[in-house]
This record gives structure tokens, C-alpha cells and sequence, in this order.
């Protein structure tokens, strides 16, 4: 099993994402950029105007997966379980604004 996992589901432009192996966050990083990767070369994150982020990242992470997605997606909007919203945490769209919450 990776340190990392990574599920895209493009129906719904969400991306799934949680822990897998106890790993640092050197290991974790290798094993994000490597899968997220492999959804790109399979098709997906192609990009489109708003791309959803769930599930718990590190802050290297987070780096990582935003590095790889922030010129395909016209915004990124990461879940917050407080709110049960996602937060519009990027945007190069006039459609979305930064803080921007949405179901």
C-alpha cells in the first residue's frame, strides 16, 4: 500500500485524498506527485472551473497536489469538515472568489 492515496472521481471533480502506510513526509510527497501523475496520464485532471479537494493532506502535501492542479482548474476549493462546505482556497476565475463557500 502507498503512503498516500488518491482517488479522482471526474463526475463530480472531487478529489479524494487521505493517508495510507506510515511514511514521512519525504516518502509522502513522492507518493502523491507519483499517483497524481498516473491520473493525468489516465485522463484526468485535465482541468475545468472548479476542482474539489477532501480528505486530510499535510502541508507538503497540500503543496504537492496544488502544484499539479492550480493551472488546470479555474479555482480549488478544499473541504472543511467544521463547515461541511469546501473553502474556495485558489481562484484564477472570475466565477469563484478565495473564501468562497460551496456545497
Amino acid at each position: 500500500m502507498a503512503s498516500f492515496i488518491i482517488d479522482f472521481d471526474p463526475e463530480q471533480s472531487v478529489l479524494h485524498v487521505k493517508f495510507g502506510d506510515t511514511a514521512t513526509n519525504a516518502e509522502i510527497v513522492q507518493d502523491a506527485a507519483r499517483i497524481l501523475a498516473e491520473i493525468k496520464a489516465d485522463g484526468g485532471l485535465q482541468g475545468g472551473a472548479l476542482l474539489r479537494i477532501n480528505g486530510p493532506a499535510s502541508l507538503p502535501c497540500a503543496f504537492t497536489i496544488a502544484h499539479a492542479v492550480l493551472h488546470a482548474y479555474g479555482a480549488v476549493a478544499v473541504y472543511d469538515p467544521k463547515l461541511q462546505q469546501y473553502v474556495v482556497a485558489v481562484s484564477h476565475s472570475p466565477t469563484y472568489s478565495v473564501g468562497d463557500l460551496i456545497d
